[in-house]
């Protein structure tokens, strides 16, 4: 069974997708400036579901 990823990016996810989709994906976003980073299937299903904290610096 091939390993499924997710490209998350900008608060969003994506669909899942083959590895070397998601590094397609990742390359893609890296010439647009915009940061995206590769999690696995499972990892990306728990981060959907759950409230993201984006950290803030005083």
């Amino acid at each position: 069974m091939e390993k499924r990823y997710v490209v998350r990016a900008n608060e969003k996810i994506s669909n899942p997708m083959s590895r070397e989709e998601a590094i397609k994906k990742v390359k893609e976003y890296h010439h647009q400036g915009i940061g995206a980073y590769i999690v696995s299937e499972d990892e990306g299903e728990r981060l959907k579901n759950s409230h993201w904290n984006t950290p803030r610096w005083n």
